[in-house]
């Protein structure tokens, strides 16, 4: 069961934006990923908790952040509840289209890597997204293109890592960001930069 710490920042100007204290494992009906998340200064800002089926679907999500709570799941698309922080009232969500979320927690990169499975070098495949945006998990529909660059086997002194390297296009930006992940942990991306693993990444089944 990997367990770690991302250090994230924003990918534009560098701004430190906290700590992503996680552990994550595959499992017989699939992948969770639990993690707190805090503020540079130490103080808890927000947690998740992402739980994905054997094909990568998301079955359970639980986003919290500035008192905001987004709970959702692969349900008619990607279906989710939105709670503000006094808890007076939710708004529901829904996009047909959409095959997952995205959002600054590397837990979301792995979770449509999974749900991809792209094959090196062939063309880059098309994912509808429901973006959580920081600080109060406001959701957007996102389009991005992702594309499997190179899988290389690294040395490691606890054996040999198989890292896959992705090129991924916001398609209403036309930016681009590389990403590097190995198994079920990210090694490096925009805005996240892998401080701490206290053991090697798990490998998904084929």
């Amino acid at each position: 069961m990997p367990r770690g710490r991302y250090a994230l920042h924003d990918p534009h100007d560098h701004t430190p934006l906290g700590e992503e204290h996680f552990h994550c494992a595959p499992g017989p009906s699939g992948w969770r990923y639990v993690s707190q998340l805090t503020a540079p200064d130490g103080a808890h800002r927000g947690s998740v908790d992402l739980a994905v089926d054997e094909l990568g679907r998301p079955i359970r999500l639980e986003v919290n952040a500035s008192s905001w709570q987004v709970r959702g799941a692969a349900i008619d698309g990607i279906t989710w509840v939105r709670t503000d922080p006094a808890g007076a009232e939710a708004t529901e969500g829904n996009v047909p289209g959409a095959a997952g979320f995205t959002g600054t927690s590397p837990a979301f990169l792995v979770a449509t890597a999974r749900l991809l499975r792209l094959t090196p070098g062939a063309p880059a495949t098309r994912v509808r997204l429901v973006a959580l945006t920081d600080p109060v998990l406001a959701a957007r529909t996102t389009d991005q293109a992702w594309a499997l660059l190179d899988r290389a086997e690294h040395p490691t002194d606890s054996g040999p890592l198989l890292v896959d390297e992705y090129r991924v296009t916001a398609l209403d930006t036309g930016e681009v960001r590389t990403v590097h992940i190995a198994g079920d942990v990210v090694l490096s991306a925009p805005g996240i930069e892998l401080e701490h693993l206290e053991t090697p990444p798990s490998a998904f089944p084929d």
